[in-house]
């Protein structure tokens, strides 16, 4: 009987020796949080609200029920956004724009207090949207083109000084895609075909003035060559024209005699050529 109470009584300040360091590892596990590499934290108590400092790296002390951690990831993360806008000469671009972004690591309690965790998402859309309309707005359709990189460092400059506002750093701003409405793109096109038919038609003109110019020169050497001829004729009399003829019917002598196929009839009034064709 002895014994049975000796091993109820071991029993049972056993279970109460277990629960007592069941309940102290609760209470240790919840005293305890992690803050991991490229994070903060910021803590929220009960009594005081966020407190103003900023929890770093590693494994902290907090006071269970009365205090909670928030954690933030403070790595560079990207974000990107589309916005549909307006340019000087009323033509509608499609731009797309990619920043990346971090918060300010001792202005996170002022982050938590007044945009909570998800600050980027509710913050960097709506700026974004604002700077690329109010940028746009300054350059006609085609300047977004020849001035890309003038166009691009204004809505970077504009972009980092309303984050900062928000205690938000920008690391780097780009414009990642543009594009024209249906009907700029149309007259673009049309632009360009007329451009080239305005390129061909300066050829067709040039090509024609040169043509006319050669024909100028080669009527100029004629009428020289015709001068020529005439002051040789009437200096020499009709000799020169004689020669001419002379060796002309000679050319044409030697060229009919290498011919096996003309034969030569001599008469008293006039001379007689005939084609014979061997193959018959």
């Amino acid at each position: 009987m002895g014994s049975n109470q000796a091993a109820v009584s071991f029993l049972t300040n056993l279970a109460r020796a277990a629960l007592g360091l069941g309940a102290s590892a609760t209470i240790l596990n919840s005293s305890l949080y992690t803050v991991d590499g490229g994070q903060r934290a910021v803590l929220f108590d009960r009594f005081r609200g966020v407190i103003d400092e900023t929890v770093g790296e590693g494994t902290h002390f907090l006071i269970p029920w009365l205090q909670k951690p928030f954690i933030f990831d403070i790595r560079t993360r990207p974000h990107t956004f589309s916005s549909i806008s307006g340019t000087k000469d009323l033509q509608m671009v499609n731009l797309t724009l990619r920043v990346l972004s971090r918060p300010e690591v001792n202005k996170l309690p002022s982050i938590f207090k007044t945009l909570g965790l998800e600050y980027d998402e509710k913050v960097l859309p709506s700026i974004g949207n604002e700077v690329l309309k109010a940028v746009v707005a300054q350059f006609n359709a085609d300047q977004l083109l020849t001035e890309r990189p003038h166009v691009s460092a204004l809505v970077r400059d504009s972009l980092i000084r309303r984050a900062k506002d928000f205690n938000i750093v920008l690391d780097d701003v780009a414009i990642t895609h543009l594009s024209y409405g249906a009907e700029f793109s149309k007259a673009v096109e049309q632009k360009q075909v007329a451009q080239q038919e305005a390129e061909r038609s300066k050829f067709v003109v040039a090509k024609a003035e040169q043509e006319r110019r050669a024909a100028i020169i080669r009527a100029e050497g004629e009428s020289e060559s015709a001068k020529l001829i005439s002051d040789a004729t009437a200096a020499a009399g009709m000799g020169l024209i004689e020669l001419r003829r002379i060796e002309a019917s000679r050319e044409i002598s030697s060229t009919l005699a290498r011919s096996g196929n003309v034969m030569y009839l001599p008469n008293s009034g006039s001379q007689m050529l005939l084609g014979l064709n061997p193959t018959r």
